[in-house]
C-alpha cells in the first residue's frame, strides 16, 4: 500500500465494528484526512487517541468530508446513519459521493441513492468480501454500483481498501453482485459441513477428506478456509451467522420478491442459519453450521 495514495482526501467513516475499524485505519495509513463516528464511545476514543478526528454525529462527520462511507450491520443502520436525526444527509456536502459498504437490501438501496441524489450527492454501493481478515490486510473483493464518473472518482479510495475492485453497473448492481456472493457462500458452507460430518460419521478423518479433495474440482476457499475453522472447532467470528442468515433473507426478498424467481438452495441454506441460531449460535462465524449436522 502506498502511504501517501490518498494525501488530502477528505473522507468520513462511519461505522467500526469489526469491519469498518481495519478499514478506517487503512484509509488513515494512506494519507487520508479522516473523520470518524461509531455508536461505541471506547471505539472512538481508541481512534482519538490515534490522533484521527472524532464526530458526535454522522452529520457532523459529513460536514468535514467530501466522500462519506457507510460500514454498518444492516439496511435499517444505514437508514438510521444516512436519514435519521443528525443523520448524514443533513450534513451533506455539495457534490459528496456517500459509499455503502456494508449489505443493503436492492430497494432500499435505490430509496437512499434518491435520497443523496435530492440532496445534491451521489451514491454508490460498495459491499465487501473477505471478512476480517481482508479488511484488516486492505485485500478486500469489492464489488460496486454506481455511475462510471462517481466509480472513477472513488475507485483509488476503494484501492486501499482492496485488492480486487469490480465496478458491476449502475447503483444498486453492487448490492445485486453480494447477495449472489452470499448465496454462493452461504450454500456452499452447508455443503462442505455436509460432506466433513459424513466422513466424520463413516469413520474418515475430515482433516484427510479436506487434504484429498484439495486442487480438485470440490477444492474451494470455503473448503480450505471454513472447512478448516470446522475441523479445529475455531468459530470466532469472522463473518457471523446472524449477518450470513440477513444476507440470505434480502437475497431471497429481492429474488422471489422483485424478480418472482424461485431460490430452493438459498431458502434451505436459510432454514439451517436459523436453526443454528435457535442453538444458540447466532453469534459465532458461520462456519458453525456443522453444530446443526452434530446436534442431528
Amino acid at each position: 500500500m502506498i502511504m501517501t495514495a490518498l494525501a488530502g482526501e477528505k473522507i468520513a467513516f462511519i461505522g467500526l465494528g469489526l469491519m469498518g475499524r481495519p478499514m478506517a485505519l487503512n484509509l488513515e495509513k494512506a494519507g487520508a484526512v479522516l473523520t470518524v463516528t461509531t455508536r461505541n464511545p471506547e471505539t472512538l476514543n481508541m481512534f482519538e487517541d490515534l490522533g484521527i478526528a472524532i464526530a458526535a454525529t454522522p452529520a457532523d462527520a459529513a460536514a468535514n468530508a467530501d466522500i462519506i462511507i457507510i460500514c454498518v450491520a444492516d439496511t435499517k443502520a444505514v437508514e438510521n446513519v444516512l436519514l435519521g436525526e443528525e443523520g448524514v444527509i443533513d450534513g451533506l456536502r455539495d457534490g459528496a459521493i456517500v459509499i455503502d459498504m456494508g449489505t443493503t437490501a436492492i430497494d432500499a438501496t435505490h430509496r437512499f441513492a434518491d435520497a443523496v441524489n435530492d440532496a445534491g450527492g451521489e451514491w454508490v454501493d460498495a459491499p465487501v468480501s473477505g471478512g476480517t481478515h481482508g479488511a484488516e490486510n486492505g485485500s478486500l473483493s469489492i464489488m460496486v454500483g454506481a455511475e462510471i464518473e462517481d466509480f472513477e472518482r472513488v475507485k483509488r479510495i476503494l484501492d486501499v481498501l482492496g485488492n480486487r475492485v469490480t465496478h458491476v453497473g449502475p447503483v444498486g448492481a453492487g448490492q445485486i453482485a453480494k447477495a449472489a456472493n452470499q448465496m454462493i457462500v452461504g450454500i456452499t458452507i452447508g455443503a462442505v459441513a455436509e460432506a466433513l460430518s459424513m466422513a466424520d460419521e463413516a469413520g474418515v478423518d475430515p482433516a484427510r477428506l479436506r487434504e484429498a479433495l484439495t486442487g480438485g474440482f470440490a477444492d474451494s476457499a470455503i473448503l480450505q478456509k471454513h472447512g478448516e475453522r470446522m475441523i479445529e472447532r475455531n468459530f470466532v467470528p469472522g463473518g457471523k451467522v446472524v449477518t450470513q442468515r440477513k444476507d440470505l433473507y434480502q437475497a431471497l426478498e429481492f429474488s422471489e420478491g422483485e424478480l418472482g424467481l424461485e431460490l430452493p438452495f438459498s431458502r434451505l441454506a436459510l432454514e439451517l442459519y436459523e436453526e443454528l441460531i435457535d442453538m444458540g449460535g447466532g453469534e459465532l462465524d458461520h462456519s458453525a453450521l456443522i453444530q446443526v449436522y452434530e446436534e442431528d
